[in-house]
């Protein structure tokens, strides 16, 4: 059996697009697809449902796809163990986040390892809605619900806080607020209900409820340029907004939540040397962070 043939098996297993595998293994996506047509021949069966949205693995690919991280793990270490072959990662890891937790706190820690290892491509997917392990969107993912079922590794990564931020000029132009009963008649900025991806970001209502929103996005980076344009009050992670001079936190001691980031992969990547590293590199680096995350003059 053709190891190539195999290898575009691997890499669109992970990506679940043509073009995506494509974009991984430096090749056209009809190369891809004549790859894989080539490697389902020889199986005698399609190894990918071809679905809109890319292509999901069959109950023989599920198969296959164990065995085939298992030749690639063998040969990279017999490659790695080679006189005169430079040690290190190889290979590509995708890891999917929310958008800000992406933005601003991974993003930075994984351009130095990224530096560190020179044969490893980071593929960051730091979006606003949940990436999905199951239809292998990402290698691994951190995400605000805990994974319930499935063959999943999951260890709890860090909690953080959120609270309540105003401009200066837009609480300067309203009556001093003491209390939540003082919530009342204030604009808000908020997430967009019927879009919204996990129950975990349905805050402000533990608060007060707002009756006027001036500006509602599904993007926590959008909310927080328009409350620091003025446009009302907005709930909003420490990490976005504790180390901004231009905000101010309202009603400190009442408006203070904590949510959790949970961090999972599935079972068959934790014997991947790149997966290992890079799991590894994540927990260490937000433990690191910990100030940011949950700065002690927020809590």
């Amino acid at each position: 059996m053709d190891w190539d043939n195999l290898r575009y098996f691997l890499e669109l297993a992970r990506a679940g697009t043509l073009v995506g595998a494509a974009r991984r293994l430096g090749v056209d996506h009809t190369t891809v697809a004549r790859r894989i047509q080539a490697l389902e021949k020889q199986v005698g069966a399609p190894l990918f449902a071809r679905e809109a949205a890319g292509h999901r693995l069959s109950e023989a690919g599920r198969g296959l796809l164990p065995q085939v991280e298992g030749m690639e793990a063998a040969f990279l270490a017999v490659e790695h163990a080679a006189p005169g072959v430079r040690q290190g990662l190889h290979g590509a890891v995708r890891i999917g986040a929310t958008e800000g937790f992406g933005n601003l706190v991974l993003a930075p820690q994984l351009a130095q390892f990224a530096s560190e290892h020179p044969g490893l491509v980071i593929d960051l997917l730091a979006l606003p809605r949940l990436v999905h392990l199951s239809r292998r969107e990402a290698d691994i993912v951190i995400s605000l619900e805990r994974p319930a079922r499935g063959a999943v590794l999951v260890v709890k990564l860090t909690d953080y806080v959120l609270q309540l931020y105003g401009a200066p000029d837009y609480l300067a132009a309203h009556p001093p607020i003491r209390s939540p009963a003082d919530l009342a008649g204030h604009s808000f900025v908020s997430y967009v209900d019927d879009l919204l991806f996990t129950k975990e970001l349905q805050i402000l209502d533990e608060l007060h409820r707002p009756a006027h929103f001036s500006l509602r996005s599904t993007s926590v980076l959008a909310q927080y340029e328009a409350v620091r344009a003025g446009a009302g009050l907005g709930v909003l992670p420490a990490f976005v907004a504790a180390q901004d001079p231009s905000l101010r936190r309202v009603l400190p001691s009442a408006a203070h939540f904590v949510r959790t980031f949970w961090m999972s992969m599935p079972e068959e990547n934790k014997h991947v040397s790149r997966m290992q590293a890079t799991w590894e590199f994540v927990r260490s680096a937000v433990a690191a962070k910990q100030e940011h995350l949950l700065p002690s003059n927020a809590i």
